[in-house]
């Protein structure tokens, strides 16, 4: 069951909704925003259905979320607030290493990302750029974002395992072009040509030229411009 804190603060300033399985940090997090007089109402939920409900009931101008919850998982309760909140700010707050499950809460519609090691004054800091409206992310989370996208990047390039050189061969190859002729646009020798093309086989898992002229056309190294 959800409580309500009073603020000090005029109605007008901005609710928030706090989310956490842990009574102990929404009661600190609670008290530190009662004190710092710049909030409005502030609701709790201890996971992602009392969240849910909350926010129909109080409809918080921003919303404060754990990342790592029992019962319905974070990102997925994030989806559903954000359809019923479009407007509302959507925070998550961690401890966690989870770079898995903070990417899935960012897709799911969260904004910004703090630490729970981070101090009262830095957070409340925080929330005061979140609720004018700036998105705030934790280095430490970027730095997890960016090794999570660089990761789906590779994941999602078809080529990633091939080094540029035999993409080169590849493409030539995907062209029509004979060994001898790749030597000699790409001013290699057919055996290293032939090195190539066996490593490109290995590496995309083909067993022959004509397979791999295949992957190189289906996935768009080559196009019809191409061959002109």
């Amino acid at each position: 069951m959800s409580t309500v804190l009073p603020s000090r603060q005029a109605a007008a300033a901005p609710s928030i909704l706090l989310v956490d399985d842990h009574a102990v940090v929404r009661e600190g997090l609670a008290s530190l925003l009662a004190i710092s007089g710049q909030y409005g109402e502030i609701v709790h939920a201890a996971d992602g259905d009392g969240a849910i409900a909350a926010a129909e009931r109080a409809r918080p101008d921003i919303v404060v979320i754990d990342l790592l919850m029992p019962g319905m998982p974070t990102a997925g309760a994030i989806r559903i607030l954000r359809a019923l909140l479009p407007a509302a700010q959507i925070v998550v707050l961690t401890s966690s290493q989870d770079r898995k499950a903070a990417f899935a809460a960012l897709e799911a519609g969260a904004q910004s990302f703090l630490l729970k090691s981070m101090g009262g004054d830095e957070i409340l800091d925080a929330l005061a750029r979140i609720a004018a409206g700036t998105p705030v992310i934790h280095p430490s989370v970027t730095a997890g974002m960016v090794d999570m996208l660089r990761t789906r990047g590779a994941r999602q390039d078809p080529f990633h395992a091939l080094t540029p050189r035999e993409l080169d061969v590849l493409a030539e190859l995907a062209k029509g072009a004979s060994n001898l002729r790749i030597a000699a646009s790409l001013d290699i020798t057919e055996r290293t040509v032939k090195a190539h093309v066996s490593s490109v086989l290995a590496k995309l898992g083909l067993h022959d030229r004509t397979e791999a002229v295949a992957f190189a056309w289906r996935h768009g190294l080559v196009t019809a411009a191409d061959t002109d």
